[in-house]
């Protein structure tokens, strides 16, 4: 149960959860200056990291943390090797790790770990869900409190096409045939 829990520099707690609830001794430590994996932990790599390692060794579960800015085409070559992509997400309004995931499922077809790190909100789990994001690295504590009373918000209807389908099916707002009047 320690490393259920990990502090921050800030005070702040991080939790990860999945669909199946918060996950215990979770080993991946994003590296920082401060911050950096011992004994049994994993470190994920930036994505120049990753392609550094992956092109000097034969290495196998790698862990890497795509920034909004990265080039997620570039880990093409090394999906096999992956264990697990974490996607950032710096703030509510930047969406570009919604892209990332989309494109690492769909077009080049990892089926691994895929990780929202960063600005996590309750209010969009349930899209990050629908991208293909699998696992979430949660500070907020709005967030951790409904995850743990197991209180995702619900979407009714989706505009768009996903990784993963609708709970209605597979069919798409556009194509949906309106009533006829009465």
């Amino acid at each position: 149960m320690a490393r259920l829990r990990k502090r921050h520099k800030e005070g702040t707690v991080t939790k990860i959860w999945r669909e199946t609830g918060f996950v215990a001794n979770d080993p991946w430590v994003i590296e920082s200056d401060e911050v950096k994996a011992i004994e049994d932990q994993k470190p994920l790599l930036g994505l120049d990291d990753l392609i550094e390692r992956a092109g000097e060794s034969n290495d196998v579960g790698l862990g890497v943390l795509i920034k909004p800015a990265d080039d997620v085409r570039k880990l093409e070559p090394y999906l096999d090797r992956l264990e697990i992509v974490a996607v950032a997400f710096p703030a509510f309004s930047d969406g570009r790790a919604f892209s990332h995931a989309s494109l690492l499922r769909k077009r080049l077809g990892y089926t691994n770990e895929l990780r929202a790190v960063g600005d996590v909100l309750i209010d969009q789990i349930p899209l990050m869900l629908r991208v293909g994001i699998d696992s979430f690295a949660v500070t907020n504590e709005t967030a951790l409190k409904r995850l743990s009373e197991n209180r995702l918000p619900g979407i009714p209807h989706h505009y768009q096409p996903a990784v993963r389908d609708a709970e209605a099916g597979k069919g798409y707002s556009w194509r949906r045939q309106a009533k006829p009047a009465a």
